[in-house]
């Protein structure tokens, strides 16, 4: 009887330990699934997001077919050479599968697909309008080509086209913004799944440890009632004990995988970010240059017509034309923002004393930011100098000062400070785009609302803004972020909610000799020609030539002009007298820099004066313009183009801006 009584004992103990553990590991199951779920739509999440970097691509890659077509068919009109037809017919032929390749990626979204029908019946009026000329031409009936071509429409066509396409741009922008939200929320929900799932396999590790002894001990008991109580206490310590050991493995290998997890998610995120910034900084500075020709000829063409009509021009006529100069202008700033934001503007960095920097802008930062901001600044003695382009950096302290204040509504305090900074190694190990060594810092705090984590997060992005529409662009944190991260610096945002923001940048410190300090001359009063000086324009644009030429000729300059390097080359032994080479970078064929080389090697010592929009590191490496390099950037105004020309003509201007 007793011996039944112990078995019936043992045997309840040991079934009431295996439904605690069934119950226990069938919640780890539920859990682990739920989890694997999550995976599988942060996956869906994460194709999603590279499937809108597609569509920039995409759209990259059309807009350079397109201009490689109207550039075929300019270069056959112009020389009727037939080797220009090849590579326009093989863009033309090309651009209906880039369409179709765009279709396809946007068949889930109606809006693009009505944008892309509207982009599709622009190419093929743009197709028609080139094939009607180069027709023509083909037929040897010159002026009728070129009478189709000096209607305008196919340049009205082709901007018509551009204007859609940014439209697709825009809108895959803003698709993308709400896919990464989406992605960043299921990587969240996933960290917190996983915190759930190690907890609970914690849990069923010793709770199945400690039914199993439990039902073990409570079976022991029942077919030993005769130990002593002295061993039952042994035995119980023995199992706190080993308890205890158990928990601290698990605890310990769970804080090792959390960790683990933890820099795969960082490694992943930076991976991402730096993937989407790359696909937007391609797209950028594919369209940046017909972009900046564009402007430089409406810019050039504006202020050449207000010139020539004089003080004799009616206000009103005065008034809409200075209108349509600021419109460009502004144009342009948007258009160096972006190069800014993907780090393809070319730098000039000199020695700067930040001090002095500061200090100098103060005016122009009081009218800036209004009356109703103090400002103060504490400047740091004994501070080393900087490596950094002044112009860019000017730009980036006006971008902080202006978010300082529209962080203010009601008013409030804006303080900037600089300092000596050593990044150390512990630093650069929390922060992957860090290299350790001696930084200025320079800083710029405000008392005003504050931002948030998730604000902070991306602060950064281009065209992410927390304003109101009209209100911002988006562009002004990204331009500074672009232009810190090419001056081989770093910066970092501190702010909480209603306890105002900081923005810190380091920017590298010169270690060089000290610098003679720079008069500017200030001169309103254009620069003019000295009789007798030549300059040779080459640019493969017509009406960006035809532009420079009647600038330089307004300045009293005598030009030679040739429509690409070939021809520049042809010309140039032929000219008994040259004073200065001025040259786009980027043209098909032969490109500016190679140009030069081979003009110098005919000529030494022949000045040079480098322009462009946009450059494919011809005269611009790892970000910073080459050493003796003289450059204007497009677009530029005549005022811009006096001043650089007479500089270079004059010893001057070498790596320096206007």
């Amino acid at each position: 009887m007793a011996a039944s009584q112990e078995r019936q004992t043992g045997r309840r103990a040991w079934t009431a330990a295996a439904a605690a553990a069934v119950l226990l590991l069938a919640l780890l199951i539920a859990l682990v699934v739920i989890n694997l779920q999550t995976r599988r739509e942060r996956g869906e999440a994460a194709a999603w997001q590279n499937h809108t970097l597609d569509v920039l691509l995409q759209v990259e890659r059309l807009s350079s077919r397109l201009s490689e077509l109207q550039r075929g068919q300019r270069g056959y009109l112009l020389t009727d050479n037939l080797a220009y037809l090849e590579p326009y017919r093989q863009q033309s032929e090309a651009v209906p599968g880039l369409l179709d390749g765009l279709r396809r990626l946007t068949v889930d979204d109606a809006g693009q697909q009505a944008r892309i029908a509207r982009l599709s019946i622009l190419v093929a009026q743009l197709q028609s309008q080139l094939e009607a000329t180069v027709q023509l031409e083909l037929q040897s009936d010159r002026a009728g080509a070129m009478a189709l071509v000096q209607t305008g429409q196919g340049e009205r066509t082709m901007n018509a086209a551009r204007a859609e396409l940014m439209r697709i741009v825009v809108t895959e922008t803003e698709l993308f913004a709400v896919r990464d939200a989406r992605w960043r929320a299921l990587v969240a929900r996933s960290a917190v799944l996983n915190n759930l799932l190690y907890a609970a396999a914690l849990l069923v590790g010793v709770a199945v440890v400690v039914l199993i002894r439990g039902a073990a001990i409570t079976a022991a008991k029942a077919r030993e009632a005769v130990l002593a109580a002295d061993a039952l206490a042994r035995s119980r310590a023995s199992l706190e004990v080993e308890v205890a050991e158990r928990t601290g493995e698990l605890a310990t290998a769970n804080a090792g995988l959390r960790a683990q997890i933890d820099r795969a998610q960082q490694a992943e995120a930076q991976v991402r970010q730096l993937q989407k910034l790359e696909a937007i900084g391609q797209l950028t500075g594919g369209i940046a240059h017909d972009f900046n020709n564009m402007l430089a000829i409406t810019l050039g063409s504006l202020e050449m017509a207000q010139r020539r009509l004089g003080d004799g021009i009616d206000s009103k006529v005065a008034k809409l034309i200075d209108n349509a100069i600021e419109g460009a202008k502004r144009a342009a700033g948007l258009t160096a923002r972006l190069l800014a934001f993907s780090r393809q503007q070319p730098l000039v960095p000199e020695p700067v004393d930040a001090n002095k920097f500061v200090g100098g802008m103060s005016e122009l930062l009081r009218r800036t930011i209004g009356e109703n901001v103090e400002i103060e600044t504490v400047l740091s003695g004994g501070l080393w100098r900087t490596y950094a382009d002044a112009a860019q950096l000017e730009s980036a302290i006006v971008n902080l000062a202006v978010n300082a204040r529209d962080a203010m509504p009601g008013g409030g305090k804006v303080t900037i400070e600089t300092a000596n900074s050593h990044l150390d190694d512990a630093y650069a190990a929390n922060h992957a785009d860090v290299v350790p060594g001696q930084y200025v810092a320079i800083c710029v705090t405000d008392t005003g609302t504050g931002m948030p984590p998730e604000v902070i997060e991306r602060a950064f992005d281009p065209f992410y803004t927390t304003k109101g529409v009209g209100k911002g662009s988006g562009l002004g944190l990204s331009q500074v972020f672009g232009f810190v991260k090419q001056s081989g610096g770093h910066i970092k945002i501190y702010s909480e909610p209603d306890h105002g923001t900081t923005v810190k940048i380091y920017l590298p410190r010169w270690l060089g000799a000290e610098p003679q300090d720079m008069v500017s001359a200030g001169e309103t009063v254009l620069p003019r020609a000295v009789p007798g000086e030549v300059v040779m324009v080459v640019e493969d644009e017509e009406f960006v030539r035809r532009m420079s030429i009647e600038a330089l000729t307004e300045l009293g300059y005598a030009v030679v002009e040739a429509k690409d390097g070939e021809t520049a080359l042809q010309l140039l032994g032929g000219q008994p007298h040259l004073d200065l080479l001025f040259t786009d970078i980027v043209m098909p064929g032969m490109n500016g820099r190679i140009l030069v080389d081979h003009a110098q090697a005919l000529r030494p010592g022949l000045k040079v004066l480098y322009t462009t929009g946009y450059t494919r590191n011809a005269v611009v490496h790892n970000g910073m313009l080459d050493a003796e390099v003289a450059f204007l950037t497009k677009p530029f105004t005549l005022q811009q183009l006096a001043l650089k020309v007479r500089q270079v003509l004059d010893g001057g201007g070498i790596n320096r801006r206007v």
